[in-house]
């Protein structure tokens, strides 16, 4: 099968599609024939060794999967060979055939399409999680939401709308701001013209931001703290911008605001059947077109590479994915 291996840490540049055996599932696995990846931030970090897990080289990078269960390892019954899937590996994806474990993939809806799936596990699950468990996002309250073209961002903009939020798109450009506003966003905000503070003061009214789902890190994560209001919370998703924030605690006193961490993958370790709730909720949402997951652009297997670039650049718009059957 093909796939697309980092054999070292080290580079984007340094990964070669090559072909390589079949893997075979063990106890409690499956195999799945993969129809498409999607590209996700981590990714980047995992190929330059710097995520929270470290494979070990030759590996390859991708980290959510869609497609078809093809064989089973000893044991399996939750489900069968046919069975259209959707799971997260951390990494693995970027290549044809791919064995996890069985209690990881979930049965998406047939009419679905792969390519819109492989691009909707991690970016919608982490959104909801972020949302509902961690930030306890209630109708009627301002969502302030930063990296809002992105492809995280945009699913925290169509989820806020979807829990009967007000959504304050934060992005760095017109044309940004434009996919934020067509996927739901009531007001939209340029963070390079006019300072975040201000401008989130004033499409409040001077109250502030009630939630802030923060994906971009660096400078903004202080900003968007100063726009929270009294009782907000800041929800710390990632680090897009490249640089882990440090921020004033006495802000926190201030403004009796929390900073909460947001940390999905291990609340599908940790909360299965919590998250299997919160995909119901997504596939349901998907199903009465309350979401429209955009997938931006599809890419070969051998242009992985060039996705992860536009993805590491903060060029995307929307999700890319990479089509395992082009």
């Amino acid at each position: 099968m093909r796939a697309l291996l980092c054999k070292t840490y080290g580079g984007i540049d340094d990964l070669s599609e090559e072909e390589v055996a079949s893997p075979k599932p063990g106890p409690g696995e499956v195999r799945v024939k993969v129809a498409a990846c999607g590209v996700n931030f981590p990714d980047t970090l995992i190929v330059a060794g710097k995520y929270q897990f470290k494979p070990d080289p030759p590996f390859s990078p991708g980290g959510e999967i869609s497609g078809v269960v093809d064989a089973l390892g000893e044991g399996v019954t939750a489900v069968a060979v046919g069975d259209s899937v959707v799971a997260t590996t951390l990494w693995g994806g970027f290549a044809e055939e791919i064995v996890i474990a069985a209690d990881k993939v979930m049965r998406r809806p047939e009419a679905m399409d792969p390519v819109i799936a492989a691009g909707f596990s991690m970016t919608y699950g982490t959104a909801i999680h972020a949302l509902v468990q961690r930030g306890a996002l209630k109708r009627g309250e301002a969502l302030l939401v930063l990296g809002a073209s992105g492809g995280v961002g945009m699913a925290a903009v169509e989820i806020g709308k979807a829990l009967g939020a007000t959504v304050i798109a934060a992005a760095s450009s017109a044309d940004k701001l434009a996919i934020a506003k067509e996927a739901g966003a009531d007001i939209t905000i340029n963070y390079t013209d006019q300072p975040l503070k201000d401008a989130v003061k004033e499409a409040t009214g001077g109250k502030g931001a009630d939630v802030v789902f923060d994906p971009v890190g660096g400078d903004f994560t202080e900003q968007a703290l100063r726009a929270t209001g009294w009782g907000g919370r800041l929800l710390i998703i990632g680090f897009a911008a490249g640089a882990i924030p440090k921020i004033p605690a006495n802000l926190t006193l201030l403004k009796g605001c929390a900073v909460v961490g947001v940390f999905w993958g291990d609340f599908v370790r940790r909360e299965p059947e919590a998250n299997r709730a919160n995909f119901d909720r997504l596939f349901a949402w998907v199903a009465d077109g309350t979401l429209k997951p955009l997938v931006s652009e599809t890419f070969a297997l051998a242009d992985a590479p060039e996705a992860l670039r536009r993805l590491a650049a903060r060029q995307a718009v929307g999700k890319l994915v990479v089509d395992l059957t082009k």
